[in-house]
C-alpha cells in the first residue's frame, strides 16, 4: 500500500509545498547563476529511471560550459577549473539539487530511492538489475547517499540500494530524509575530483563513463 500509493502521494505533496516555500530561494539562485556565469540556469542530464526508462534530471548549473559531459564530478582530474563561484556554494550545500523537485512532481523521481544512474553507467545499471533497484523510482536522496555518497564504491552502493528496497517504508524514508539533512549540514561524503595517485579514473569499478 505504502510503496504503490502512499509514497507517490507524499512525494507530490511534499515536492509541491517545497517549491512554494522555497520559491524565493530558487529565484535568487537562478539570478545569481545568470549574473555570475555564461550559460543556462538549469543543467539537464540523461539519467536512468524506473524500469530503466531514461529521463532528464534537472539541476542548477554549477559548472562552466567547457566541463566534460556525462562524467561524474568526483572522477574529474581537476574539477575546480570547471566549477563556478556560485557553483561551489550550491554543491557544498546541495542546493543545486532543488530543481529535482520538478522531476518528483513529473513522476521521474521520488523523494527517497536509489540515486538515478547516468545513462552510460552500464555496469551499475546491470548490477542494480540483480537487486530490483531499477524497478523503483530513483530518489532525490537515498540510503547509499547517507552512507557515504561519492565515497561509496559501486558494489557497496548497490548493496545499500538493495537494503533500501527491502526496508522501504514510511518510517525508513523518514529516517533517510532526516539523516540527509545531517549529512548536508556536515558536508559528509562529498568529494570533488579523482583521488591523487591514479587510484581512480574514468573506469572506476569497471564502469566506462563515456564522455
Amino acid at each position: 500500500m505504502y510503496n504503490k500509493i502512499i509514497k507517490r502521494i507524499l512525494d507530490i505533496m511534499i515536492a509541491f509545498l517545497s517549491l512554494i516555500i522555497l520559491a524565493g530561494i530558487i529565484l535568487m539562485i537562478s539570478l545569481l547563476i545568470k549574473i555570475t556565469s555564461k550559460g543556462k540556469v538549469l543543467y539537464r542530464q540523461k539519467r536512468v529511471g524506473k524500469n530503466k526508462k531514461e529521463f532528464y534530471i534537472l539541476k542548477f548549473r554549477t559548472m562552466s560550459s567547457a566541463a566534460p559531459k556525462d562524467v561524474p564530478t568526483h572522477l574529474l582530474e581537476n574539477p575546480d577549473q570547471y566549477i563556478t563561484r556560485i557553483g561551489k556554494l550550491l554543491r557544498k550545500t546541495s542546493l543545486d539539487e532543488l530543481p529535482q523537485l520538478v522531476n518528483i512532481l513529473k513522476g521521474d523521481m521520488s523523494l527517497v530511492g536509489p540515486r538515478p544512474a547516468l545513462w552510460n553507467q552500464f555496469d551499475l545499471i546491470k548490477e542494480r538489475d540483480r537487486y530490483g533497484a531499477n524497478d523503483v523510482r530513483p530518489g532525490l536522496t537515498g540510503w547509499a547517499q547517507i552512507n557515504g555518497r561519492d565515497e561509496v564504491p559501486i558494489p557497496l552502493k548497490v548493496r545499500y540500494d538493495s537494503e533500501y528496497i527491502q526496508k522501504m517504508s514510511f518510517l525508513f524514508d523518514l529516517t533517510c530524509m532526516s539523516k540527509t539533512v545531517v549529512c548536508v549540514v556536515k558536508h559528509e561524503g562529498v568529494r570533488e575530483g579523482a583521488l591523487e595517485g591514479g587510484t581512480e579514473s574514468k573506469y572506476e569499478n569497471g564502469i566506462d563513463y563515456l564522455s
